[in-house]
């Protein structure tokens, strides 16, 4: 069976890893001209292990926990001026490898780096529609060039084209919110300001109207050291640790909009939090500006049920969510997983498959059906 997937994100990207693995022939098509073309934020929390470990072959597995970071065991909630009110501690895993208890951090794009090992993926493919036939999608892309598959993913973000044809009716919208990401490589003068529980998990600051979200990664071991050990055929990008750290207002609070430069995003973070501990000023004055980007934070409302064709839809071209500790992403990979293995289910028609996919999907994503 012939599968195409919209979007080479980690969603996307996770479900040809699994689709490929039971011996589908999977295409992926990505708008950009690359993985890394655009910001799409740093560290991103991971705790949906059991979907990775299905979908991934064991090497690309071990490659993902070799590379991430140490694993998380507590969250806390500061103040401005960096007093705690919450703690909640949740224990080192007996095992930081296990599926089943996986959490910790990695990088964004050494995940997507990954993820994408061993794919076909075309860039600079911008779906713009498709048409059904009997047992069969044809789609069509911006270039002029066409495809042909057996089932059509639409794992293509917020702005789903593929979702926007399909399910005009199903709505993301702004919440209003949008979020600075930036980075700030981890060097002595930086871990010197980073407080201890910050090195233990992911911290939310509480200001006035902002708040900043902030975690360490500090990668277990170099990316292209550890693909060296374990998959030598793998090229992963250096990255350097760093500390990740986004703030979050309405957008009037921050004044920042689309196509703002990374050199006016950072002064505008800094400028909010000017009253703030002095180690926190001190951390995004330390940040490596070039690298501060924005997101709009859009929020998906349920959609009733709807009859499954050979088409369906995943991640935040269908429930996008709230960035906060990476519950887009992981469900996301749940996504992935699931489909994979109803799409894998011996004897199983297609539209039923999808069918049993899109159901329970829609119950965890919304707690709706």
């Amino acid at each position: 069976m012939k599968i195409a997937i919209i979007g080479a994100g980690i969603g996307g990207l996770c479900l040809a890893q699994g689709l490929v693995r039971n011996g589908f022939d999977v295409t992926v098509y990505e708008r950009d001209a690359a993985l890394d073309s655009r910001g799409q934020g740093y560290r991103l929390h991971l705790d949906a292990g059991r979907a990775l470990h299905a979908c991934l072959p064991p090497d690309l597995y071990q490659l993902c926990v070799a590379t991430s970071g140490r694993p998380s065991t507590e969250i806390n909630v500061v103040t401005s001026r960096l007093r705690r009110k919450k703690r909640l501690e949740y224990g080192f895993p007996a095992d930081p490898a296990d599926p089943e208890t996986l959490s910790t951090s990695v990088n964004r794009r050494t995940f997507r780096e990954i993820l994408a090992v061993g794919l076909d993926i075309r860039h600079d493919k911008t779906c713009t529609s498709f048409e059904q036939h009997n047992d069969t999608v044809s789609i069509a892309f911006e270039d002029g060039t066409q495809a042909e598959a057996d089932v059509l993913v639409g794992a293509d973000g917020v702005a789903s084209r593929v979702r926007g044809q399909y399910l005009p009716h199903a709505r993301s919208n702004q919440t209003g919110d949008v979020c600075v990401y930036g980075r700030t490589p981890l060097t002595p003068e930086s871990r010197a300001l980073i407080p201890d529980y910050m090195w233990r998990g992911f911290t939310a600051v509480i200001g006035r109207g902002v708040g900043m979200a902030a975690g360490v990664l500090d990668f277990r071991e170099p990316p292209q050291d550890a693909a060296a050990r374990i998959a030598p055929d793998v090229k992963l990008t250096a990255v350097p640790g760093y500390l990740m750290w986004a703030l979050t207002a309405p957008a009037r609070r921050f004044a920042v909009a689309p196509g703002d430069s990374p050199e006016r995003l950072h002064a505008i973070a800094a400028r909010t939090i000017r009253r703030w501990h002095p180690d926190l000023r001190r951390l995004v004055d330390l940040a490596a500006v070039e690298d501060t980007t924005l997101v709009t934070i859009r929020i998906a409302e349920p959609v009733e049920p709807w009859q499954p064709t050979r088409v369906t839809v995943l991640g935040d071209a269908i429930h996008a969510m709230s960035p906060s500790r990476g519950s887009g992403a992981n469900i996301a990979l749940r996504d992935a997983a699931l489909l994979t293995t109803e799409l894998s289910t011996p004897g199983k028609p297609v539209t039923a498959a999808i069918a049993d996919y899109e159901r329970q999907m829609a119950s965890y994503a919304w707690g709706t059906r």
